[in-house]
């Protein structure tokens, strides 16, 4: 079985801990560079980008966590999407700088805005899991606004892609741990 680490500084790190538990991993609460040894992959979770950033300088994160990503999987949803870019506005903020895209924080709006949407993903996202329609909860959700050749777009809302992989790690701008759907999470395990 994976060992599959969910940052466990802020955030909904909790639902993801039970949504890779139904997708078959063993999830482990990381909080500590010492968490990250022996894990098969990371996931960071939605919640306050500028937050999880000032909990990572305080607990010495930032780099181990880089490091990781340079070496091992990581999946982010919402912040953990801000986290992994490479460019951040709305406003600017430093980044892991793991995937090759730009993000506006907030691009949906503020929390009243946040919604739940029903998206078709791409025929190759649909070939590697199962087919049909995702369920996306949005939840002050950031808007990828560019993303590089080497990245690829596994599913879109509004014209704006929301599920993107590249290479080793994969983002969602929504939340995929707040429903019942676990092809999504299924995805990130498959590139352990």
């Amino acid at each position: 079985m994976k060992r599959v680490g969910v940052l466990a500084l802020q955030g909904d790190f909790e639902a993801h801990s039970l949504a890779l538990a139904r997708a078959g991993a063993e999830p482990v609460l990381a909080r500590t560079a010492a968490d990250l040894a022996n894990l098969d992959g990371l996931v960071i979770p939605g919640g306050e980008s500028s937050t999880m950033l000032k909990l990572l300088e305080l607990e010495n994160l930032f780099e181990p966590l880089a490091g990781f990503g340079r070496l091992r999987p990581i999946f982010g949803t919402c912040a953990g999407a801000i986290l992994l870019a490479t460019d951040v506005t709305h406003p600017s903020q430093p980044s892991l700088g793991l995937m090759n895209m730009s993000v506006e924080r907030n691009g949906y709006g503020r929390q009243i805005d946040s919604r739940v949407a029903h998206i078709e993903p791409a025929p190759e996202f649909e070939q590697r899991t199962h087919s049909g329609e995702l369920e996306a909860v949005f939840i002050r959700a950031p808007i990828i606004r560019r993303v590089g050749p080497d990245a690829h777009v596994l599913a879109s809302y509004q014209g704006d892609p929301v599920l993107v992989e590249q290479g080793r790690h994969l983002v969602a701008t929504f939340h995929p741990e707040l429903g019942s759907d676990s092809r999504v999470h299924d995805l990130f395990l498959s590139k352990l």
